[in-house]
């Protein structure tokens, strides 16, 4: 058994330097880590706002949160706003954390849909704590000595400036001794025998080897696309959205909470609010609508003035066939890329490293580990995929041939299960260590006018009176501590301000 010596970064941006920091702190000098970049390449970069889920991340390196919202220009996010997604004119917000508390055997959800059929009607976001505060532009932390109270469950994730998250983190990794490299990479070389990397060539000539090779090149796959012809699978069918426009405008008021995501004619329009700006974005399908009318339609709906000319994109939505190949692991938008809809590009960053770390191979690279490694891969891709196609597909739009498109179109066997099995009674089960959990998948559907036919048999042990005041009393509880909480802009200026 021959160990790593040396692994391999290709790229930086917030993939490369998220991976360098990570693997920098957990293997503390066992192996050494170069990363090559050049400052010639622009990044992506557009990737500001994040799922609770990167609080581990956070946790792993250490960062102090409030520091780390400093150096990046921070704020809070308790959810999604979702407008005019179902219908024109109807919005909902998908809050992280949970709905109510359960009841017996049975979620919040199914007693509130036993009351919505006997004529009981009251609007589901009164029973989350997090989508009652973002409506109300509040926040806090969640207070862990009042695990009784709504206030202790809070789950929040952040917006943040994303180059400056990839400076902050070059800082720590190259502290760790994480060697950076400035320059573009010319050419890969793999060995004659086997098809691994043995190498890749520098514009100057110099030749770097490694055992372990880190794809993070972005769309461009430098090495697992370009030299190891890995293969792509196209998801456009079920996501036609291939263009995206991003441009920041000046910060305006309230200083929401949370991310917003408005439908547009032929896509949607991001809104995320940073200390220092706002930064907003239009992805689009361009079967539908041209860049020039995207453009407008994306400048003409800035809250503020615009501080920079437009930033554009082009993709396919779809994943790698092997996100990891020989001995090149492809980690962030070398991998795949999933819209941003849900915020799920930077943990999918964090998931692929914690991934690696749990399934380190020696220099022998046992064909058992890169097979799990990949099978995770491909799970995590397609149901976030299937839970992205969800907003799509459920929606009484039909005012564009886009929308009409989405609404008509066939999804993956593994959605329509669910869509089917929620539409009968409401029920919803998470699979295996899919990332969003039942309460996600109770929110949107409920928000895109997926309303069950019926309940859980179980809610009708209750009668309709008790679950009238179970359902009250979740309501008024939510209500009392939300006016409890400070604004958002009030937090993050008593806590981190940049």
């Amino acid at each position: 058994m021959r160990q790593l010596k040396r692994i391999l970064i290709v790229g930086g941006g917030t993939a490369g330097w998220m991976t360098a920091a990570l693997l920098s702190k957990l293997f503390n000098g066992v192996y050494e880590i170069v990363l090559v970049e050049s400052e010639a390449i622009g990044i992506i970069g557009v990737g500001e706002a994040t799922i609770p889920a990167i609080k581990k991340y956070n946790e792993l390196l250490g960062l102090d949160e409030n520091e780390f919202l400093k150096r990046t220009q921070g704020s809070f996010k308790l959810g999604v706003q979702f407008v005019d997604w179902w219908k024109l004119g109807h919005s909902y917000i998908h809050g992280f954390g949970l709905i109510g508390r359960d009841l017996g055997w049975l979620r919040c959800h199914h007693y509130w849909l036993k009351a919505r059929a006997s004529g009981r009607v009251s609007d589901f976001a009164d029973y989350s704590i997090n989508t009652a505060a973002a409506l109300e532009n509040r926040f806090m932390r969640a207070d862990p000595k009042m695990s009784e109270s709504p206030l202790g469950h809070i789950a929040h994730a952040f917006h943040f400036d994303a180059a400056l998250y990839s400076r902050y983190l070059r800082g720590l990794a190259e502290a760790a001794g994480v060697r950076r490299r400035e320059g573009k990479v010319a050419d890969v070389t793999l060995r004659s025998d086997d098809g691994f990397v043995q190498s890749v060539t520098m514009e100057d000539g110099e030749v770097i080897t490694a055992d372990l090779f880190i794809d993070c090149s972005g769309f461009r796959g430098l090495i697992i696309e370009q030299a190891l012809k890995t293969g792509y699978e196209d998801w456009t069918r079920w996501l036609p959205c291939d263009r995206a426009i991003a441009v920041p405008c000046a910060s305006t008021e309230p200083f929401t909470p949370y991310t917003r995501a408005t439908a547009r004619t032929a896509g949607w329009q991001w809104r995320i609010p940073l200390q220092h700006r706002t930064g907003n974005g239009h992805v689009y399908s361009s079967r539908f609508i041209d860049d020039a009318e995207a453009e407008a339609i994306l400048l003409a709906n800035l809250d503020g003035e615009q501080l920079a000319e437009p930033n554009r994109l082009r993709f396919t939505a779809g994943k790698r066939m092997k996100a990891w190949n020989r001995n090149c692991v492809a980690i962030g938008l070398a991998a795949g890329f999933l819209e941003p809809i849900e915020s799920t590009s930077i943990h999918l960053i964090q998931s692929a490293i914690i991934r690696l770390v749990r399934l380190l191979p020696d220099a022998g690279f046992d064909p058992a580990t890169i097979a799990e490694f990949n099978r995770q891969t491909d799970f995590e891709y397609e149901r976030i995929r299937d839970f992205i196609i969800l907003h799509y597909k459920a929606t009484q739009r039909d005012d564009t041939p886009f929308w009409r498109y989405c609404r008509e179109m066939e999804v993956p066997d593994t959605l329509q299960r669910k869509m089917d099995l929620f539409a009968a009674n409401g029920r919803i089960f998470r699979e295996d260590e899919e990332l969003f959990a039942e309460e996600s998948w109770i929110q949107v559907f409920l928000g895109q006018g997926v309303v069950p036919r019926g309940y859980d048999p179980l809610a009708d042990l209750k009668t309709d009176a008790e679950v009238a005041a179970f359902l009250d009393n979740i309501e008024t509880v939510i209500r009392k501590c939300v006016a409890v909480m400070p604004s958002h802009a009030d937090y993050v200026a008593r806590h981190c301000p940049a």
